[in-house]
């Protein structure tokens, strides 16, 4: 390593003092200045922080905006999601490569611009987009992808492909970005007007256990997608042992097809931080995190720059609005591309400087979370609402939604609709009654939560969104009658497959094994026993997984196995014994044909 390498490596280890909990942001930075985190730099790195070299490297190799080969000074990321890939990613990724004259996955001969894909990064409501050193570019269209490559090559700067910004927050000079928020309804929870600090003087008001009882009256369930009680959660932190106790904010909504954080950390910024102060004093802790996942990164300079506006007033730091004693302050740790860190033992992992690996529980985190300590993991939507109920009320609260899950629900709708965006509804609404509202026509396929949780048909459109019925952490998805399910089914295996950290066997394994017998049957060579061998696997994988993506990750194959058993049934046939329907005899004789210089005539 040049000697100036080495040394602003060991400048940005110290920026971070040096500290082992803080790997990620430190391999965040040395990405970004050397395009890589390169061997020589992992050596530093690790003898800065007292940690080794391999270690690095473990979190390094996890993280796919991470990377141990140099990349180019510009890095496009096409989003590949299946709602990129309905709207024209194909088109769009062939215009690109060509114009670059590189495939994906590679870099310009001159070493200027990467190309290479990426799962959902959020934008579904304006897709095809990409991420360009983290500018966001939305409605990709196969010209303007041409387009934008000429551009680069004229100043390799990104941020100049920006030539319009959206709307609300998103035109704030801390953040300049193209991304529209498309908020088709606005509810009372969220985006009603919010005066900073109202939450917080209605909470020291209170004795903390009363704040935690007013949660709890609220019956407010976190809006992560388990529904687990909040007041119940916060309950546990504040009474399990430790000198410490934290406040971790889940920003990382990986599941694809969800958006709405998005809109929530850009418009509700202040109502999410005043819940995490809310939080903390509930519980006793000083010290929250914003875990931001790397795709929203164009956000953090707006998100820090809200922190420090509350510490000017008295909203963090020491001593809260004269409080003696009570002091809370916040900082934003970065993702880098992994979508397992959205699970909150996964998280905390990515936190502490490890590699987003999902930990053992028992403990669980209000017991023994970040750094060993009583810890509460709440996300975006969640910390919101609480800064709301301390305005308005548990009773406020708890008259919105159903009979068990009360308030208003934040989906991200997108797909085969019209009016494709970001909704604040009351728990209970229908599918039904979300279709119209999108203006959605021709729906075969609904994916309610994303991959993960469910997918239904038109026989559930009266269904109830809200945790005893249709679950949802936010991502609704609409699909026409024209869709292959078992398609659909196919992209998101391969999106699991990508993203398994590849732990445990039956998640590295059975998904592929999963996956090639959902192609054989949309390729027309599937038997009946196929579905079964489907159903029995995608079981065994659930059932056998470490952790929750590989429990999840065949609900799309179950789903469409399980809704349209006649239509799949429509793409097998019994075979003859001692036949193989995928062996196929044309290409099998093809090196025959062209030694004997003849086309067989029994093929």
């Amino acid at each position: 390593m040049k000697r100036g390498t080495a040394s602003v490596t060991a400048e940005i280890c110290r920026k971070f003092g040096n500290d082992r909990s803080r790997l990620m942001d430190i391999a965040i930075a040395v990405q970004e200045r050397f395009g890589c985190v390169s061997h020589e730099a992992m050596e530093e790195i690790a003898r800065a922080v007292g940690s080794h070299r391999v270690e690095v490297e473990s979190l390094v190799s996890f993280y796919s905006f991470l990377s141990v080969k140099p990349q180019g000074k510009v890095v496009i990321r096409l989003c590949r999601d299946i709602v990129d890939w309905m709207k024209g990613y194909e088109a769009v990724a062939e215009a690109m490569s060509r114009e670059l004259g590189v495939t994906m996955g590679e870099t310009t001969p001159d070493g200027a611009i990467t190309l290479t894909h990426t799962p959902c990064i959020g934008m579904s409501d304006q897709a095809p987009a990409a991420l360009i050193n983290g500018v966001v570019v939305t409605h990709l269209t196969p010209e303007r992808g041409r387009q934008l490559i000429r551009d680069l090559r004229k100043h390799l700067d990104p941020q100049q492909l920006v030539t319009m910004v959206g709307d609300g927050n998103n035109e704030h000079p801390l953040v300049r970005s193209m991304v529209r928020n498309n908020i088709r309804m606005r509810g009372p929870v969220h985006f009603a007007p919010f005066d900073p600090g109202s939450g917080l003087r209605k909470a020291l008001a209170l004795a903390p256990a009363e704040v935690i009882r007013a949660i709890k009256d609220s019956r407010l369930r976190g809006r992560g997608g388990a529904g687990f009680p909040a007041g119940l959660k916060w309950e546990m932190a504040a009474g399990s042992p430790g000198e410490r106790r934290y406040v971790l904010c889940n920003a990382d909504e990986g599941e694809p097809g969800t958006f709405k954080d998005r809109v929530l950390l850009t418009e509700c910024a202040d109502q999410l931080l005043e819940g995490m102060a809310i939080a903390g004093y509930a519980v006793g802790s000083d010290t929250g995190i914003v875990y931001l996942r790397g795709e929203y990164r164009y956000l953090l300079a707006f998100l820090e720059s809200r922190i420090e506006e509350r510490r000017r007033k008295g909203l963090l730091g020491r001593d809260i609005l004269g409080r003696k004693g009570f002091h809370f302050d916040i900082r934003v740790q970065l993702g880098a591309g992994a979508y397992i860190c959205g699970e909150e033992t996964a998280l905390i992992s990515s936190c502490e400087g490890f590699r987003g690996d999902p930990k053992n529980r028992p403990p669980f985190p209000p017991q023994q979370g970040y750094l060993g300590s009583p810890t509460i993991v709440n996300n975006v939507e969640t910390l919101c609402c609480v800064s709301r109920i301390l305005v308005e009320g548990s009773d406020w609260f708890a008259s919105m939604g159903s009979s068990r899950t009360t308030g208003t629900k934040v989906l991200s709708i997108s797909g085969d609709c019209r009016k494709p965006g970001v909704y604040e509804v009351p728990f209970g609404i229908t599918p039904a009654e979300l279709l119209e509202m999108s203006e959605a026509e021709n729906t075969g396929t609904l994916l309610i939560g994303g991959p993960c949780r469910q997918m239904i048909g038109p026989d559930r459109l009266e269904g109830r969104i809200c945790y005893d019925d249709l679950a949802t952490g936010g991502a609704i998805v609409v699909f026409n009658r024209a869709r292959n399910r078992l398609e659909i089914a196919e992209h998101y295996l391969d999106f699991f497959i990508e993203e398994s950290c590849g732990h445990c066997t039956p998640c590295r394994v059975g998904l592929i094994l999963l996956k090639d017998l959902v192609h054989k049957v949309i390729e027309g060579a599937g038997a009946p026993a196929d579905l079964a061998e489907m159903r029995s696997l995608s079981n065994f994988i659930i059932r056998t997984s470490r952790c929750g993506l590989g429990q999840a990750a065949p609900n799309p194959v179950l789903g469409a196995l399980e809704i349209f058993g006649d239509l799949s049934a429509g793409f097998v046939a019994e075979r003859r014994p001692g036949l193989l329907p995928e062996f196929d005899l044309s290409k099998a004789v093809i090196d025959a044909e062209l030694r004997v210089g003849r086309q067989s005539k029994y093929v």
